[in-house]
């Protein structure tokens, strides 16, 4: 069994999209993020565990790089960059929310979801 450690709400603004318009202007993006991982045995140590402030600045840096056509491609990233760094995850599961995505309906959020795990990542 697995504990889990869930950053939610991290606001971003970047420049993600298919239209011209999305690339030029930018728009806020929402990210949360659940890690799964053991807990048993850090002994209060931060350095044994994964570090929310280092795991929020992962997904800011890369929310806020670089413009993808796709916000599936900017959830992959995501979920990739923390896995390599944080050792310690047995999963992660990210999702990048686009509240202002450009649809001529009214609808309350547009978002993905990517999941990585040590497991899948071995196969």
């Amino acid at each position: 069994m697995a504990d889990r450690i869930e950053l939610t709400g991290l606001e971003c603004f970047g420049y993600h999209g298919v239209f011209e318009e999305e690339k030029k202007t930018g728009q806020p993006f929402i990210v949360d993020i659940t890690c799964w991982l053991d807990t048993a045995g850090i002994e209060d140590d931060l350095s044994r565990t994964v570090n929310y402030a280092e795991l929020a600045d992962v997904a800011a840096d890369i929310v806020e790089g670089p413009s993808r056509d796709l916000i599936e491609t900017v959830a992959e990233e995501v979920a990739e960059t923390a896995m390599q760094r944080f050792e310690i995850l047995h999963a992660i599961e990210v999702t990048i929310h686009k509240p202002k995505a450009p649809i001529p309906r009214t609808f309350a959020d547009v978002a993905v979801v990517a999941r990585r795990s040590r497991k899948r990542m071995a196969g």
